[in-house]
């Protein structure tokens, strides 16, 4: 019987509990480092099975424990360097989004990679150049881009494919 205590609801739909845990696959994760656990392990096991008449001297386990205290230092170091790049990233991104933002309302020149086949059905391609209005910003693949529109349709340009941006022109017809 159902009730309140024995369900979860998963994404709008509710689940016996019991069989729902029953049914996720549990992903382990093959860990080949060494980590503090392993390295514990390895201390005991060393002091368990050292010979009693001739003892490993003290100094050498502090000197070990030193050694991985540094170790675990570095590796958060590291870890810590590694979310850093992240945010730095991630404010790079942010920055370069609001710069392209006052690019919209602008007319832009950029070069279109067009992949095409020919008659035997093999692929070609080359360069087109397009000018069109900027439209829009958006992130493709983590990446800035800009959006164009071009004689009505919508084009994705890298940034890295543009080659000249400017104020749009007004004719004045008399």
């Amino acid at each position: 019987m159902a009730n309140a205590f024995n369900t979860i609801t998963v994404d709008g739909v509710t689940y016996n509990a019991a069989a729902y845990e029953a049914s996720q696959t549990k992903e382990t994760k093959k860990n080949d480092d060494l980590g503090k656990d392993a390295f514990l392990q390895l201390l005991v096991t060393q002091l368990q099975n050292q010979d009693p008449l001739n003892p490993q001297d003290n100094s050498s386990y502090i000197a070990e424990l030193a050694q991985f205290s540094s170790l675990e230092q570095m590796t958060n170091v590291v870890k810590n360097l590694e979310d850093l790049g992240k945010v730095v990233g991630n404010i790079d991104t942010s920055v370069l989004i609001g710069q392209l933002s006052s690019m919209i309302g602008m007319n832009v020149d950029w070069v279109e990679t067009i992949n095409e086949a020919d008659a035997e059905g093999n692929p070609i391609s080359h360069e087109e150049a397009m000018t069109g209005m900027v439209t829009g910003v958006t992130i493709v693949e983590g990446a800035p881009n800009i959006v164009v529109e071009k004689d009505g349709e919508k084009h994705i340009v890298d940034i890295s494919k543009i080659g000249h941006v400017y104020e749009p022109t007004t004719e004045v017809v008399e």
